[in-house]
């Protein structure tokens, strides 16, 4: 039955009542798409028009939408965020009923609040953050026990060098339910259709797209919908990935896991220590603890699947493994509390793995976040590098679906996106190593700020200067094309801001205060065209031609996902074809118009 909103937003997706029927008919959010579509891509895509190059989209005889993704966790309802932005229609469907009650991940990086700083959610998630979000005092232990001696402390913020200067924004500590339920409500408002207990149980790639069959899980009805897109979203033993035959490198499962929230008071073995997370070694190695407030704790450890599995743990288990990591033979467990609605679970089961798909596309299919790439949960980078595969992925595919690129644009997605998981699964793999093992490490060591921040695409959408050279990571690339475009404090109608507040609705030409001959090039190209260093944008210190790597009479070229994709560091006094001609060129090269 359909499942209304309800005046409180935040708990219709608690419980699931996102979720519209799978009767064909509208959602008040999809009626409001409707009236404002056509201006939200016009307002995202500021290229000049081309006809689109696709073919018309097949009648149906059930539903339609432009974009399917599977699957409702954070990096499904990110995609489905930014491609309602751009005035695509997209319908998401989830298995479960609801997102999980269980936080599962804790902190997000700077890197990730960035990305939805561009969407207007930054104060939002802020607001949002857990009793325990000043990580200015928290450490990370390793010890036997949380009643034992420490074997290792650190500080839980990651004051990696050069990254507060790098990005206006912060760590966040929001647990990632809460997260969830943030992003897929203001995905609902700008018009995407999220269903949970709905589950792709089959789909077809005819080329023109995608047919999928869905399963209500409450009522066991089928029904089909073509989409011109499929994401697939759906974890790391993805049933799409599987169905495709792509394969994974890489070592596999490391770990299989149980996951839990309990009640207790650890005061004693705390011994006044604010700890933000724990490793130890009992009742296995690799068991972690967080807190969530002053009493209620996440529990995680490993167990052995020949044993038995999840489900094998119950309240009796369950107290007895806390009891051996806590080092309280006859510790109280007040609580463990259900983590899924209306199933009564109380545990969750999952795996650990390090692993990278083969491949990131298959047609007219692709895989985002845990499908594509698998990862230690260490550094709060599985779920981040899943987030900005789908910031990467969603303005393609509306730029190819409103007509302003074409579909070679598609395939670089896999191109700049599996390169940089690559690099930060090795990352994962070493910082587990480093927390959990007391063998000393090899002293090799690419810094946090590189990892998040200061790698290179090397894709068609990209035009590479003369100098080239291979993908790096470094923090202070100075805005090279293919990195992410640099932050630097301005001051927009009297107000502080930062150069990254100007992008994500379109692909943006910044140019100096003597770049006037791009400016008006730009306009006349139809490009959003923005000059730093007027009256409207404030450059105050004098930062951003050194900034980003141009003289105030250069130019840079920045895609709708923040990154440099072209920067010409002076205006030439003379252009064979003049800069309104190198403008259409370079935009034509980077979105595929042929």
């Amino acid at each position: 039955m359909p499942r209304s909103l309800g005046s409180d937003r935040r708990q219709a997706i608690v419980e699931g009542r996102v979720r519209v029927a799978l009767d064909p008919g509208r959602t008040r959010a999809g009626a409001e798409l409707d009236r404002t579509s056509s201006a939200a891509r016009r307002r995202f895509c500021s290229l000049v028009r081309v006809p689109r190059t696709e073919g018309m989209r097949p009648a149906m005889p059930h539903e339609d939408t432009e974009v399917l993704i599977a699957g409702g966790a954070v990096v499904g309802l990110t995609a489905a965020l930014f491609l309602a932005r751009a005035g695509v229609r997209v319908t998401l469907v989830e298995r479960k009923p609801s997102t999980l009650r269980h936080p599962r991940a804790r902190v997000i990086n700077p890197r990730t609040v960035e990305i939805y700083r561009s969407v207007g959610l930054e104060e939002t998630i802020i607001a949002a953050q857990s009793l325990t979000s000043d990580l200015s005092t928290k450490t990370v232990i390793r010890a036997r026990t949380l009643n034992d001696a420490e074997l290792f402390s650190m500080p839980m913020r990651n004051e990696a060098p050069g990254l507060s200067a790098a990005t206006p924004c912060d760590w966040c500590s929001i647990d990632q339910n809460r997260l969830e339920e943030i992003v897929a409500d203001h995905a609902v408002k700008l018009g995407a259709d999220v269903r949970y207990s709905t589950e792709l149980t089959s789909f077809d790639d005819d080329g023109d797209g995608v047919t999928a069959t869905l399963r209500d899980a409450d009522t066991g009805r089928e029904r089909r919908i073509r989409a011109r897109y499929l994401i697939a979203a759906d974890g790391s033993r993805s049933s799409v990935r599987q169905r495709l035959g792509i394969g994974v490198t890489g070592p596999g499962v490391l770990q299989n896991i149980v996951s839990l929230v309990f009640k207790a008071d650890l005061s004693g073995p705390l011994r006044g220590r604010d700890l933000g997370l724990g490793y130890f070694d009992q009742p296995e190695p690799g068991t972690r603890m967080m807190p969530m407030d002053g009493s209620r704790w996440v529990f995680v450890t490993p167990y052995d699947p020949v044993a038995g599995n999840a489900e094998g743990f119950d309240d009796d288990r369950c107290v007895a493994v806390i009891r051996a990591a806590v080092g309280v033979p006859d510790l109280r467990v007040d609580n463990i509390e259900v983590q899924i609605e209306r199933t009564g679970a109380k545990v969750l089961g999952y795996e650990v793995a390090a692993q990278l798909a083969e491949r990131y596309r298959q047609g007219r299919v692709f895989l985002a976040g845990d499908a594509a790439h698998a990862m230690p949960p260490t550094g709060a980078l599985g779920a981040a590098t899943g987030v900005q595969d789908a910031h990467n992925l969603a303005w393609k595919l509306a730029a190819v679906l409103a007509g302003d690129a074409g579909p070679g644009l598609l395939d670089t997605y896999e191109q700049e996106r599996r390169a940089v998981a690559g690099h930060t699964i090795d990352y994962a793999m070493k910082t587990m190593r480093d927390r959990t093992s007391t063998a000393d490490g090899d002293g090799k060591s690419v810094s946090y700020a590189a990892i998040i921040l200061g790698y290179r695409y090397d894709s068609a959408a990209v035009l590479p200067e003369e100098t080239g050279g291979p993908p790096a990571l470094e923090p202070g690339l100075l805005g090279a094309p293919g990195t992410r475009a640099p932050h630097c404090p301005i001051v927009r109608d009297g107000v502080p801001a930062s150069t990254l507040d100007l992008f994500g609705e379109g692909t943006v030409l910044l140019t100096g205060p003597e770049g006037g001959g791009w400016h008006g090039a730009a306009a006349r190209a139809g490009l959003d065209a923005r000059m730093i260093g007027g009256a409207e944008l404030a450059d105050p210190e004098g930062r951003w031609p050194r900034a980003y790597g141009v003289s105030p009479s250069g130019a840079v070229l920045v895609r709708p996902d923040g990154f440099v994709a072209w920067r010409a560091p002076v205006l030439p006094a003379a252009l064979p074809r003049g800069p309104e001609a190198v403008l259409r060129s370079v935009a034509g090269r980077i979105l595929d118009r042929g």
